[in-house]
């Protein structure tokens, strides 16, 4: 019977969270408590990757660390960014969230709907001459390298954040009695087995989102009970509330 869940992110900001309407349905008691965290470069590792920020004339944010990381090194290193910088961000939301650090005109933010660069490479490319600078996390492919380099873009990648293990106090260790762990990111299952080193499944579910997250598990020799998304089930949500309708029958 699972009646007690853990969800490695962080607590939903809405009360309208599809989460809570399955806490209620289900009977069942959600804790939100992330597996990682994300923490910035200091300004000397950043300086060791010889990058000068303002060699480039256009940033790619992916993500909301990036903006953060971005401008907190900068103001770390006394940097002033040009007030002309132009700013190109995978989905709206990213680019509004720029405005927490600069005041800025529609000119100079561009920004893709979907959340993947290549849906913002036809702007990109009409910004031929910008030099690029692309913020990245630690852990990283050269998929957005690649996408440039195929478009002849004048770019160059930089690490600005890592991605590390949200370590568990001892109380936590000692107090964790979960019926299921949802994970959505294969460091989330390297954070477990660093907290947990011991870590015996028996019949803890777990369930993951996305295909590399799934593998994490199957490669750390885990039972992986539920996968999403799936054509049905699209969200994490979805696959939770249709995995307790059929564990209660």
């Amino acid at each position: 019977m699972i009646k007690k869940i853990l969800v490695s992110q962080p607590k939903p900001s809405s009360e309208k969270s599809p989460y809570y309407d399955i806490a209620e349905k289900f009977g069942v008691e959600l804790v939100f408590r992330p597996f990682i965290k994300v923490e910035g470069m200091t300004a000397k590792e950043f300086r060791a990757q010889r990058i000068n920020i303002l060699d480039y004339t256009a940033i790619v944010f992916t993500s909301r660390h990036a903006i953060d990381h971005f401008f907190t090194l900068a103001k770390e290193m006394r940097i002033a960014i040009p007030e002309d910088m132009k700013y190109f961000c995978v989905t709206e939301t990213i680019s509004l969230y720029i405005q927490k650090y600069v005041q800025y005109r529609k000119r100079k933010v561009f920004f893709g709907t979907t959340g993947k660069i290549d849906d913002l490479l036809p702007t990109m490319v009409k910004h031929k001459q910008e030099k690029y600078l692309v913020p990245m996390s630690d852990v990283h492919n050269d998929a957005v390298a690649n996408m440039l380099d195929a478009k002849k873009l004048n770019h160059q990648e930089c690490v600005m954040y890592r991605t590390v293990s949200n370590d568990f106090t001892a109380d936590e260790v000692k107090n964790f009695d979960y019926d299921m762990l949802i994970f959505f990111s294969p460091s989330g299952i390297e954070s477990l087995t660093k907290n947990f080193p011991d870590f015996k499944q028996g019949d803890i579910a777990i369930a993951t989102f996305g295909p590399s997250t799934a593998k994490a598990v199957k490669d750390a020799g885990l039972r992986l009970d539920l996968e999403a998304p799936t054509v049905k089930c699209p969200s994490m949500t979805a696959a939770l509330q249709d995995f307790l309708q059929k564990k209660q029958g």
